[in-house]
């Protein structure tokens, strides 16, 4: 089975599991430096339904929303979320938000990080459930960097 998919693909995919009455859960993010914070996030995804989707943000994306960033190429960071287990699919999105990817696809469940609220979540009105996952206290990407510069 191909795990990453083209945005292109990904609509037939979703509609090929929920013909089969699968549950699609959905989350989405940079995923510039994996850490144990996007390991939980990903594994409590995985276990609200059937199919997890993970969603990256392009290149180009990331820049218009972190400076300096990303460190690592989009094709790279989606091989890297694909060689989980937990993840079913990724697909790369070009926007800054992930609003048109999720009203295209309407997975049943959104799963975001503790780090949002669920009035904040982009998308939330295309789906059956938003799911916010405790924030997983001193791992983020930024700060995985900051360590690094100082070191």
């Amino acid at each position: 089975m191909k795990k990453i998919v083209k945005r292109s693909e990904i609509k037939r995919v979703v509609q090929d599991f929920k013909a089969q009455d699968k549950k699609i859960v959905f989350t989405n993010g940079c995923f510039d430096l994996i850490h144990i914070g996007h390991i939980r996030l990903l594994k409590m995804a995985k276990g609200e339904g059937d199919v997890l989707i993970v969603g990256i943000n392009s290149d180009s994306s990331v820049k218009t929303i972190k400076p300096d960033r990303p460190i690592i190429p989009e094709d790279e960071r989606a091989e890297v979320l694909s060689a989980l287990e937990m993840v079913d699919y990724v697909v790369i999105f070009s926007e800054p938000e992930p609003t048109e990817l999720i009203k295209e696809i309407r997975p049943h469940i959104l799963v975001k990080g503790g780090d949002w609220k669920e009035d904040e979540v982009k998308g939330r009105e295309f789906v059956d459930l938003v799911k916010i996952f405790p924030y997983v206290e001193r791992w983020s990407t930024s700060s995985i960097i900051t360590k690094c510069k100082k070191a």
